[in-house]
């Protein structure tokens, strides 16, 4: 968690683009993210030197290149006088102690255009530095910034994670680009129901700022904390096991980023149009599937990869997702995703295909209804998590319904907390009472899903309950909206009889009647 002192530097740098002219909060954070990625590189460089520095040897790894560049003295066109510069000026810690404007020519000049070579090499994080530039409006400003930056203790991956997050906060808060971020706590939710293992190759493929991703990764430190001290299983975590789609090169940067600065060196973040291309590559390459893709669009049969037109013949694109995640995944798979509710009960041939081939061919597990603020003020639409397992040889036997009906916060566009940080979330530090669990169903969710044997014995008028396989086909389309199988509990009311009723209202119409007449007395 950040102190309020971090919070503050934060927030120092927010405002300095801001009073800066650079009001775009992804610019913002895009701006950011480079000064980041520079810093970054620099506390690489140190860590090889002083580990070269120990064993008296060679570095093994060095970024930034021994020798000199050449630097144009003059920003005037005619005037060519050149010195040489070492390419140790590149680096932070010597960046930020030189005057504003050279700082700035340093950095649009030089360091950019290294950090755009560095992509050209393929590194993990540095290939979507192809198109990174500076876009400060004055020195001053880049100084400031560069200043705060350095001023935030992120000495330790927890803080640079949390400090991130923050950041990527204000890109939520900001407006119109909120949409990339999935509520922090839906994606702990969504993480803690598939329960990732070490063994796990996790996907994506509309993955924004690698919400999901991060999540599963400080999931798996927190649950299994031998995991790093396995040579294999360190290997796969920083290597393969995480993979990341986006066809928006900021998003890509930024999730990028965004994992780096949670631990994990080398994740598969990269550019794909994920409706668009044929996956042949990597077709049951993945053993979980977390997502909240984009929906509510529709695609050219033309511009959709024809592998998931063979899976479902549609141009919607919440159905074409769901094609494609059974395209990704392998047999044995399990997949959390995020639906609109026309995906459960929508009435066309598409969408009662996919419905069949997702209860009938594979095993539906879960449809967890969520509720339809959860992603104001961007979106007001009605949504679900549904839980499914790939197998190719059907297994649906009961769907697990629950009807969640509080988050944490409140429903409409402010958002705000209804109970205390320490009770919200699917894991809140404190049990709560029956009052609180009024206000934030995820804790409830997560005993429930782990106790699902219990849940056939609840009627249908609980929160939550189970529906047998052959309720969903005998309903003919598949529908899997909640509301098609809950029972409303009817109160019985006892009413008076008409003749009583009648006779209480003549009674107190006699003495309004009377009333009237005493009055009419005293002042006549």
């Amino acid at each position: 968690m950040l102190n309020g002192q971090i919070r503050s530097q934060v927030d120092q740098i927010w405002n300095a683009f801001w009073s800066g002219g650079v009001s775009n909060p992804l610019s913002v954070i895009e701006q950011i993210t480079y000064l980041l990625f520079i810093k970054r590189l620099d506390e690489i460089h140190t860590r090889e030197e002083a580990k070269a520095n120990i064993l008296g040897s060679e570095m093994e790894r060095r970024i930034f290149p021994e020798g000199t560049f050449v630097y144009k003295v003059s920003d005037d066109p005619k005037d060519d006088e050149t010195i040489e510069r070492p390419y140790d000026d590149m680096r932070w810690q010597r960046l930020i102690n030189f005057e504003n404007r050279e700082k700035m020519k340093l950095m649009d000049q030089h360091v950019f255009p290294f950090m755009r070579a560095m992509a050209e090499e393929g590194t993990a994080f540095a290939t979507h530095m192809k198109d990174a530039r500076l876009g400060f409006s004055s020195p001053a400003l880049l100084d400031k910034v560069m200043r705060l930056l350095d001023g935030i203790q992120m000495d330790d991956r927890d803080t640079k994670g949390d400090v991130y997050e923050y950041m990527l906060g204000k890109i939520a808060s900001a407006g119109q680009n909120g949409q990339f971020r999935t509520p922090r706590h839906i994606i702990e939710l969504m993480v803690r129901l598939m329960a990732p293992t070490p063994k796990d190759t996790i996907c994506d493929p509309a993955a924004g700022t690698c919400g999901f991703l991060v999540t599963a990764g400080e999931y798996l430190r927190e649950t299994h904390p031998e995991l790093l001290r396995n040579k294999e299983a360190r290997e796969h975590f920083h290597n393969s096991m995480f993979h990341g789609f986006d066809f928006d090169p900021t998003m890509l940067r930024i999730g990028s980023m965004n994992m780096v600065l949670h631990g994990v060196e080398n994740a598969d973040v990269a550019y794909r149009d994920s409706l668009a291309e044929e996956h042949g590559a990597d077709t049951g390459a993945y053993s979980l599937i977390l997502a909240n893709p984009p929906f509510a669009g529709s695609l050219d049969y033309d511009a959709t990869a024809k592998d998931l037109q063979k899976v479902v013949k549609t141009k919607k694109t919440e159905l074409l997702f769901l094609a494609l995640f059974l395209r990704l995944m392998r047999t044995g798979g399990r997949a959390a995703v995020v639906v609109p509710d026309g995906v459960l009960f929508g009435s066309s041939k598409a969408h009662k295909d996919i419905r069949r081939i997702i209860v009938e061919e594979q095993k539906l597990d879960a449809i967890i209804k969520l509720p339809s603020g959860v992603f104001r003020p961007y979106a007001g639409v009605s949504t679900a998590i549904m839980i499914f397992t790939k197998t190719e040889s059907g297994g649906t036997d009961n769907v697990w319904f629950y009807d969640m009906e509080a988050d944490g916060l409140s429903l409409d566009d402010k958002r705000t907390e209804l109970l205390p940080p320490e009770k919200l979330g699917p894991v809140p530090a404190e049990a709560l009472t029956e009052e609180e669990h009024e206000k934030n169903n995820l804790p409830d969710i997560l005993a429930r899903w782990g106790a699902l044997a219990a849940e056939g014995e609840r009627p249908r008028t609980a929160q939550s309950f189970m529906v047998p396989l052959a309720d969903i086909q005998a309903t003919g389309t598949w529908d899997l909206s909640l509301n098609r199988y809950k029972e409303v509990a009817h109160e019985e009311v006892d009413h008076q009889p008409p003749k009583e009723i009648i006779a209480e209202l003549r009674a107190i119409e006699a003495e309004i009647t009377e009333g009237l007449d005493r009055l009419e007395g005293m002042l006549g």
